[in-house]
């Protein structure tokens, strides 16, 4: 295997790699291969973000965010479509993220939950007919972040235009990388074959209307970052039932897991190295294999920032709470829907 090939393995691979190497010399060569590959990858990130928080502001960070998650998707993932017609999903997508969560934040929060449910939903046809790509924990997750951190005037001008480079730039590295694949299904085909009676179609409607009403109910309750209950039902939320189980167990444990090892950190590091937190999470998340420690080293970025807002026992409550809340939710709303 080659340098390169290497660097495009996930974390589970490149460790599957590295304890199926019985030569020693070779062993040693993808382990600094694997960790150069985390520190890049962690760069790289870093430089998008800062580069989009420059040109943008501060406040359009997640912009970044969202454009990088993307970029990185849709370099291997695909809509199930032909290459060209996904270029129209691509602007889609897109188009939704720049206006939904503007317009649901000009609204009361039933009519914010009727605005999300629309756009959820087209972002799932959109974006996740190839339910293996799980593409929805990109775009979705892109559409709650925005949510989450609402603009307005100028800002929101700036973010419309970031997002408008991003999209280019996705529609030019998804052709670059998937124009060769052959394909039998059209842009219109995915809105064709939504049919309720199949699996994925109950899977988009229960992903939809749990992430909306999990919102919805934070909201009306005015409790804050109604994004993190949105986001840990779309984590918990599988396209089969049976495994959201474990996942639900999962994210509401490991959020606990992630919180105190935030905790421990917050209140050992000096203040100057508070803002770097996230960061460690961020390199965690790289050396991470499984969803489990995934979800525990995300909480550091997400708590980084809510503890400059609310205090840190307050940002540790709100994230265990709505976690706990969004994996409880979507298990419920399973079992309701199994039943109709």
């Amino acid at each position: 295997m080659t340098f390169y090939q290497e660097l495009q393995l996930n974390s589970a691979g490149s460790k599957r790699l590295i304890k199926n190497t019985a030569d020693k010399k070779e062993k040693i060569r993808h382990i600094l291969i694997y960790n150069f590959k985390v520190y890049l990858v962690m760069a790289f990130c870093v430089a998008v973000v800062s580069a989009y928080s420059k040109l943008t502001g501060s406040e359009n960070s997640v912009v970044g965010v969202t454009v990088l998650l993307s970029v990185l998707v849709l370099r291997q993932a695909d809509f199930g479509i032909k290459t060209t017609h996904g270029i129209f999903s691509i602007a889609g997508i897109f188009g939704i993220l720049m206006a939904g969560p503007r317009l649901a934040h000009m609204v009361s929060p039933v009519l914010a939950f009727v605005i999300n449910v629309i756009c959820i939903f087209l972002l799932m046809i959109l974006g996740c007919h190839n339910v293996i790509m799980h593409n929805h924990s990109t775009f979705v997750l892109g559409y709650l972040l925005l949510l989450g951190y609402p603009v307005t005037g100028q800002a929101y001008l700036l973010r419309v235009e970031g997002l408008a480079v991003g999209m280019i730039l996705c529609m030019i590295i998804f052709y670059k990388n998937q124009r060769k694949r052959p394909y039998r299904r059209t842009f219109l085909d995915l809105f064709r074959e939504f049919d309720l009676k199949s699996a994925r179609g109950r899977w988009y409607i229960r992903l939809t209307l749990t992430v909306s009403s999990a919102m919805l109910f934070m909201n009306l309750l005015g409790l804050p970052r109604a994004m993190w209950a949105g986001i840990a039902c779309m984590s918990v939320c599988l396209p089969f039932p049976k495994d959201c189980i474990t996942r639900a167990r999962d994210r509401w444990i490991f959020n606990v897991v992630g919180c105190l090892l935030f905790i421990g950190l917050y209140l050992l590091l000096p203040k100057s190295m508070h803002p770097y937190i996230g960061m460690i999470g961020g390199i965690g998340v790289g050396y991470s294999a499984g969803y489990a420690w995934q979800t525990a080293f995300n909480t550091f970025g997400a708590l980084s920032i809510a503890a400059g807002l609310f205090g840190l026992p307050m940002a540790v409550l709100l994230r265990i709470g709505a976690n706990a809340f969004g994996a409880l939710y979507t298990l419920s709303g399973n079992k309701v829907v199994q039943q109709i």
